[in-house]
């Protein structure tokens, strides 16, 4: 590729001089001289007629000298569009989610995601925490989401949000209606609950075990949905994040207990295999995720500050 020696003669058939090209280029003299007999070389004909003060352009050389800034234009144009695609948002991301996030919170991202960068094919696999964080470890999904931490040595884990969940029951469930239950009026219930694996399910257990409440049952639904529809017909209680109980609790489907001094809070995480930080597409939704962080975080503040 003559890119270089295509640029001297451009600049030596604007100034007119050897030295001055060379000046203005940063290279040496001889340089300039060499590049230009290549050309000539290379086409066959004399491009300049050279005198002791300055260079006259040929007849040949003004042939050459508008299809050489042609070729530079079209050269560098096409050094802009090549790094234009490198750092372009496109080709796949397969995120892994669990349940809660997948279904209720991941939505808000992908919206994003679609609206910035449209080129982008989005796949979600949806499993339980355990399952997420295992196809993370495996490179079967990009970048996980999570219930909770992992101790996954070999991954990165950073939490994105704080997520409070409530404890859920029919509307004409015994507990139905009080505005704040006590601990004890948890002891020999029964728990709709989702699997072993399962960060809801894993979140539940805690309670129970440093609350020390007596079970009487527990029903096991591998689904959030289904949980739902089991506690609207009065099977039991549950626990789940508020944002999977949203809807029905503002059309009053079901009813959600407050229990004294006490909130029930855990912690949101997005998880990658460091090898995978350095890939664009896990880049950019690491930053949405972090942005959605910086917002909800602002708008904590705020709403602290007007309280």
């Amino acid at each position: 590729m003559y890119y270089d020696a295509l640029k001297t003669f451009i600049t030596l058939a604007d100034v007119g001089n050897f030295t001055k090209t060379s000046q203005a280029l940063h290279i040496s003299q001889p340089s300039v001289s060499l590049h230009i007999k290549n050309l000539e070389k290379e086409f066959h004909t004399e491009l300049f007629v050279r005198s002791p003060k300055s260079v006259q352009i040929t007849p040949t050389g003004e042939i050459l000298y508008d299809r050489a800034k042609q070729i530079i234009a079209m050269y560098e144009q096409t050094q802009e569009d090549i790094a234009t695609h490198h750092q372009s948002i496109q080709g796949q991301l397969k995120i892994g989610a669990s349940f809660s996030i997948g279904e209720y919170i991941l939505p808000t991202f992908l919206q994003q995601l679609q609206h910035d960068f449209p080129a982008l094919e989005l796949e979600v696999v949806i499993g339980n925490t355990e399952e997420i964080v295992e196809q993370v470890r495996l490179f079967q999904v990009d970048v996980g989401l999570i219930e909770g931490q992992s101790n996954e040595k070999e991954l990165a884990v950073h939490p994105f949000m704080n997520d409070e969940l409530s404890i859920i029951c029919s509307t004409d469930h015994e507990l139905a209606g009080k505005q704040r239950i006590l601990i004890k009026d948890l002891h020999e219930q029964t728990w709709i609950t989702r699997e072993d694996g399962s960060g809801t399910r894993e979140y539940l257990n805690h309670v129970i075990r440093s609350n020390g409440l007596s079970v009487k049952s527990m029903l096991t639904i591998s689904s959030n949905q289904g949980i739902k529809e089991s506690v609207m017909r009065g099977m039991g209680l549950s626990l789940l994040s508020r944002s999977v109980i949203s809807r029905e609790k503002m059309h009053g489907a079901l009813d959600v207990l407050e229990v004294e001094d006490l909130r029930f809070t855990r912690t949101l995480s997005y998880i990658y295999s460091p090898v995978m930080r350095s890939k664009k597409n896990v880049e950019t939704f690491i930053g949405v995720v972090e942005a959605y962080k910086g917002n909800r975080m602002a708008d904590r503040l705020a709403t602290e500050k007007e309280s």
